[in-house]
């Protein structure tokens, strides 16, 4: 096969599989030259690198999206607070916790509570779910994903019993993050944010979107730049897809070659990191998932939320499984795991440098 591959574009590959580093214009090469073969031999590239640390195995996180209430007005994200078609809703204290109770009846060791901005979980009102979820279920991890808060309260979080908290940093260019959100948001307490989060002792994940209005591929690079720096534990990436309620609505979506490219790209780059198949990928895909395995991502989300919620939690539009129940979804995805050569590790998944040294509370 390699005899088919752009002699550039392998050099370039192999490179950054060696050295862990990569040019600008490296990356541009990757992320645009045409073909196939080029394509596989990234993705080969990224898989064997994947292996090495993880095997054939997919880590599963149970996903509650537990509140769609959000202060924020974000122009890309269906529950934006100026979104008066948006259905909201909040989940009780008691649903949160019988989702935790079906996902580890069924294989689940990490829950995932995200939600909106929402002033109503207060952070004494996280900190009990929280404690309370540890309690019931002492093996299994909790990640937070809640967005931007101050240093105490991420502390009392951590405290509580929270392993890891997911934030997108959305883009590390600040005149870019200021076309994506209002004047009232800045790129910079996003990034204060995260490391904040990496300073308690949180294992952190950040993350952007492919294809994001006005980014180029000059923002992408920075990124990485910005990653780099940040040395996250997990990262989360999927194609930009409009919301019709949301001043973005007429926006092209990301695309899904680009955002595999670009998975790949990070698997190189951060060869420990948790790299999800997201559902956005998902949704722009219907084989998105399975590409994003094949193209180094060794984590999959699938939704925990009771089901009447779940078409109500719309970041962008089309979202897949929004009607499945809890169980169906997870022997699915199993089973498209098998399909394609992988299987599911019933554990927490940490990332590998916290299963050896873990982080003290």
């Amino acid at each position: 096969m390699t005899g088919s591959v752009d002699r550039e574009f392998k050099s370039i590959t192999d490179e950054i599989s060696q050295t862990g580093h990569i040019t600008e214009a490296g990356l541009k090469y990757i992320l645009v030259c045409p073909g196939a073969d080029n394509e596989e031999y990234l993705f080969a590239t990224a898989r064997n690198v994947t292996e090495r640390y993880f095997g054939r195995g997919i880590y599963l996180r149970g996903l509650i999206e537990f509140t769609n209430y959000c202060r924020n007005n974000c122009y890309y994200c269906g529950i934006r607070h100026g979104n008066g078609n948006a259905e909201r809703y909040r989940l009780t204290e008691g649903e949160i916790l019988s989702a935790c109770d079906i996902g580890e009846s069924i294989g689940f060791r990490t829950f995932v509570l995200q939600g909106g901005e929402d002033p109503y979980f207060t952070d004494d009102r996280i900190c009990h779910i929280v404690s309370e979820i540890k309690k019931k279920h002492p093996s299994c991890a909790v990640t937070l994903s809640i967005g931007e808060k101050s240093y105490d309260s991420y502390r009392r979080f951590f405290m509580a019993g929270a392993d890891r908290y997911l934030l997108r940093h959305e883009t590390a260019n600040s005149d870019h993050y200021g076309k994506l959100h209002p004047e009232s948001m800045s790129a910079e307490n996003r990034q204060k944010c995260l490391f904040d989060l990496k300073k308690i002792g949180f294992q952190v994940g950040c993350g952007i979107m492919v294809g994001t209005p006005h980014q180029t591929m000059e923002h992408i690079y920075e990124d990485i730049v910005f990653m780099q720096e940040l040395k996250p534990h997990m990262i989360g990436i999927g194609p930009f897809i409009a919301h019709r309620d949301t001043p973005f609505s007429d926006e092209e979506s990301g695309s899904v070659g680009m955002t595999l490219r670009f998975l790949a790209v990070l698997r190189l780059l951060f060869p420990k990191a948790l790299l999800p198949a997201t559902t956005a990928l998902g949704t722009a895909d219907a084989q998105g998932r399975e590409k994003g395995i094949l193209a180094g991502a060794n984590v999959l989300m699938p939704n925990l939320s009771p089901v009447n919620v779940r078409g109500k939690y719309l970041l962008y539009d089309g979202k897949i499984c929004t009607g499945d129940e809890a169980a169906e979804c997870n022997a699915c995805l199993r089973k498209r795991i098998e399909n394609i050569g992988y299987h599911v590790v019933d554990s927490r998944g940490d990332h590998p440098d916290f299963e050896k040294g873990g982080c003290s509370r």
